[in-house]
């Protein structure tokens, strides 16, 4: 199948960028990686720049092959990463219009690339438990509600792709902190530094500079582990409890 890319192609963080129109021979059972492989290959083979573009595990775990295809983050396919999405979705013909995550945190390296070290630096605020928690023994020995440990392992699931960011139309990194938030404050493990943790991942938020919540949904239903808005709310709760506290 022919296809039609127009790509975002940009040298450098300080360089204008702009699409580019390719021709590529696609089969339909390639991933859509594979598809952009086939095209670097014929890049390389006539000496131009390859499109730069992250990738890890294609397996849809990593969460790094994050790029909006046709106005979506990780493209058409609910609840699926780029790397699993195939070509099978597209028709013969097609035009696809490929970009980089677009919001003010996530800086463009090149091309496809953004720096989403953003991300990393909320978790460092206190995505973590520090407390002696005990061996792993005294953990399995904690009885947990299983309506709790199932909803703490939703929000486990997030992969940090920053879908639910490039969603939305404020920027808005609420989801994925809300997720990173609710999966430790949910377990008693996790409950003993929950306002310390809320309050610093918050404030980390806001100092990335991402904006607030549009309460459009868009996150949750571009995120390709389908991470509920639910936390959101959550995490509000927890937010406003630790400031309520500290100011008693």
């Amino acid at each position: 199948m022919k296809i039609t890319l127009k790509i975002w192609r940009q040298k450098n963080a300080q360089s204008a960028g702009k699409l580019e129109a390719f021709q590529v021979e696609a089969n339909e059972h390639m991933s859509f990686l594979e598809m952009l492989d086939v095209l670097n290959e014929s890049l390389i083979q006539k000496k131009q720049d390859p499109v730069s573009f992250d990738h890890d595990c294609r397996e849809g775990i990593c969460g790094t092959c994050s790029m909006v295809i046709d106005g979506r983050p990780h493209g058409p396919q609910t609840n699926t990463t780029v790397c699993q999405l195939h070509m099978r979705h597209f028709k013969e013909g097609d035009t696809i219009v490929v970009e980089p995550f677009r919001a003010q945190a996530f800086p463009i390296i090149k091309d496809l690339v953004v720096d989403r070290s953003s991300l990393d630096r909320i978790i460092q605020a206190g995505g973590y438990v520090s407390v002696n928690t005990g061996q792993a023994p005294d953990g399995n020995a904690i009885p947990i509600e299983r309506a709790l440990a199932e909803k703490s392992m939703d929000a486990a699931a997030c992969i940090g792709c920053g879908a639910c960011i490039a969603a939305c139309p404020n920027g808005s990194a609420m989801l994925f902190t809300s997720a990173k938030i609710s999966h430790l404050a949910l377990l008693p493990q996790g409950a003993v530094e929950d306002s310390k943790r809320s309050a610093n991942m918050v404030k980390q938020m806001d100092k990335e500079g991402f904006g607030l919540c549009s309460n459009i949904k868009a996150c949750e239903v571009e995120c390709p582990k389908g991470i509920s808005v639910e936390n959101i709310a959550r995490m509000n709760r927890h937010y406003f409890s630790s400031m309520l506290g500290s100011e008693g």
